[in-house]
């Protein structure tokens, strides 16, 4: 598919983004009484904040970028249907219709990761796979009524085992064990069981209710993430790109910080378990969302946006700015949430939502940049 047709897609994900970040911004306490009101954003936008980032926001951009890798127009649905799930969303739509919307599209992410492994047997495409899966897993349930607390460890798996099956992928791991791989394989099963056995549990309405089962599923995905986090950190070969100057340097910060994110939420879903709502809950799903998923993001972008938009993405030492004000106003934020005090987290929350804007204004600035330095390039290379 032409790059152009592709913008479409591209303008579903900003909305999804967009959306999301407004809603969750408006989630925070004391935003109201700081604006006066003004800001706050719809109740839809700050309702259904997670699935606008999880399945909408993030699932049409990992579907984009299979379906650029695997060139079928038909993989194209993917994206496509997530990003009219987050627009329904935010229309009002009922659940059931915007879930099921979200279903369809990672389903078919489900089928486009299927053929793409059948390609190609590797482990890591077998992650990504199974990361579709669990994925489109949380969107039926949510679909079929079960709570949002039910669907967080689905899209929470969904996004880390992506993450994680992308860097065996792109990094080609320092010459890995069959130890490590196995390692790899075991971490992703037990993710796996964990968040099934979870959203099976919620809908059924199993013995325990609602709480046991997200707790239970919280509690086994986060066994999982630490020990990924464990190998990634010790496998990655990163370790030896921060040797070196440029981007290899800055997407090897990126990568290293977001393993200490992902063990730190870990960490907490294991003494905490998944809390209805409240400051653990915003501490440890901000660790794993924003912490260890953003920096991930930050880190990829200049490698998967040229692929995807087929712009220029250049490196640019400013790129350091926005992954420290993420890393620090999260740091804040999760210090506001043990220590109890609502205003550090606000602050926090609010620089996590500049983090993302000062990046894409960045990253904006780096695209032109690089097409400044193509069209100079080509009067040269004809003379």
């Amino acid at each position: 598919m032409p790059v152009r047709y592709r913008i479409p897609l591209f303008l579903f994900a900003v909305v999804a983004l967009v959306s999301g970040l407004w809603g969750g911004l408006g989630r925070l306490p004391g935003l109201a009484d700081l604006t006066g009101g003004a800001a706050l954003p719809p109740p839809t936008a700050a309702g259904f904040h997670g699935p606008l980032m999880a399945a909408a926001f993030f699932g049409t951009v990992i579907s984009l970028e299979r379906a650029v890798a695997l060139d079928r127009p038909w993989a194209y649905l993917a994206p496509a249907l997530c990003g009219l799930g987050g627009v329904a969303l935010l229309a009002g739509a009922a659940p059931g219709a915007a879930g099921g919307l979200l279903a369809l599209g990672l389903a078919v992410l489900v089928l486009a990761s299927a053929v793409v492994w059948r390609r190609q047997p590797a482990l890591h495409n077998a992650i990504l796979l199974l990361a579709a899966l669990l994925g489109a897993l949380a969107c039926l349930g949510f679909a079929l009524g079960a709570p949002l607390r039910a669907g967080v460890p689905g899209w929470g798996a969904f996004l880390v085992l992506t993450i994680a099956g992308e860097r065996l992928e792109l990094s080609r791991l320092l010459p890995p064990s069959p130890l490590a791989r196995r390692g790899v394989a075991v971490a992703a099963l037990v993710a796996a069981g964990a968040v099934l056995a979870g959203v099976l549990g919620a809908l059924g309405g199993l013995g325990g209710g609602e709480d046991l089962w997200s707790n239970r599923a919280a509690r086994g995905a986060a066994l999982a993430y630490l020990a990924l986090a464990g190998l990634l950190v010790k496998r990655d070969v990163a370790w030896k790109s921060a040797r070196l100057p440029g981007l290899p340097r800055y997407i090897a910060v990126c990568l290293l910080s977001g393993y200490l994110w992902l063990a730190a939420g870990a960490l907490m879903l294991l003494a905490w378990g998944l809390p209805g709502a409240g400051p653990h809950y915003d501490a440890a799903l901000h660790a794993l969302f924003v912490g260890y998923v953003l920096a991930m993001v930050f880190g990829h972008a200049p490698i998967v946006l040229p692929s995807v938009a087929g712009v220029p993405f250049p490196y640019r030492p400013a790129l350091y700015l926005p992954l420290a004000v993420l890393h620090g106003s999260l740091a804040l934020r999760l210090l506001g949430d043990v220590a109890g005090e609502p205003g550090w987290r606000l602050a926090g929350g609010m620089g996590n939502g500049a983090a993302v804007l000062l990046f894409a204004l960045t990253a904006v600035a780096a695209v032109r940049a690089g097409r400044r330095q193509r069209r100079g390039r080509r009067p040269a290379e004809r003379g």
